[in-house]
């Protein structure tokens, strides 16, 4: 068990949520009861994921999409409200970690996304090396396309949609999840066999085919249910909080 404030300050310095600017707040969004003792995680706090933790009688939510974001309808009606009055009558808090929780070394999507696909990872897609646009690397042992979209597919538990760039082999790959699409120049510029992302465009195909990369959309959903995960299995550890993950079916 935890103290809700004590539990916001940890995870927002192990996230290192002052070194983003971000498009919604990170951490404490909705405060709830004032000790945690089990939490829910899942991807986005949508109502049936509120509605899951409701019936596990959990005391906090841990989401990656959360809500207020820059640019929405900042008034508290429609689904927003049900949501907030649902979290609010049940005193369920809700932390959400967006950027931090994407780019993150040890939790971030996009390492614990490699993990689970076998890419070794060399460095940031970013152009100064960082990792705040993607992860660059490599797959070893190299796969015919076709093996990797059948691995993808394996883990995944999702066909992604593959985009043949023509080369037989993929060994160097770049990779950035969810909406992260228009990343691709940047994997080009890097000499990426292939690039993979959880969303895709209209003009991402073009690029694809004329720049000679393989591109996987694997779907934003999908690439992105594991910094949830791993960052809820730390919480259990250092605090002992009973922590159980959702996954709220989408297949975007």
């Amino acid at each position: 068990m935890a103290a809700l404030q004590e539990l916001a300050h940890y995870l927002d310095e192990l996230l290192e949520v002052r070194r983003y600017e971000d498009y919604c707040p990170n951490g404490l969004q909705v405060e709830g009861r004032p000790q945690v003792r089990r939490m829910v995680g899942g991807v986005t706090a949508c109502r049936a994921l509120i509605e899951a933790a409701v019936a596990a009688h959990a005391d906090a939510i841990l989401v990656h999409h959360g809500y207020f974001w820059k640019g929405e309808d900042p008034r508290v009606v429609g689904l927003k409200a049900a949501r907030l009055r649902l979290l609010l009558a049940e005193g369920v808090s809700l932390f959400a970690y967006h950027l931090p929780l994407d780019f993150h070394p040890e939790f971030g999507n996009n390492v614990q996304l490699a993990r689970r696909l076998g890419l070794s990872v060399t460095g940031g897609l970013a152009p100064d090396g960082g990792p705040d646009k993607g992860l660059y690397g490599t797959l070893d042992p190299p796969l015919a396309p076709t093996a990797f979209a059948r691995r993808i597919e394996e883990v995944l538990q999702r066909a992604p949609l593959w985009i043949d760039g023509g080369g037989q082999t993929i060994r160097s790959i770049a990779w950035c999840t969810g909406a992260a699409q228009g990343f691709i120049g940047l994997a080009v510029e890097r000499g990426a066999d292939a690039y993979l992302s959880g969303e895709i465009s209209e003009p991402t195909v073009h690029t694809a085919r004329e720049a000679g990369i393989h591109y996987f959309a694997a779907g934003h959903h999908a690439t992105e249910r594991y910094g949830v995960q791993a960052l809820g299995a730390r919480l259990q550890a250092d605090f002992g909080i009973e922590f159980e993950f959702v996954d709220v079916p989408n297949p975007v």
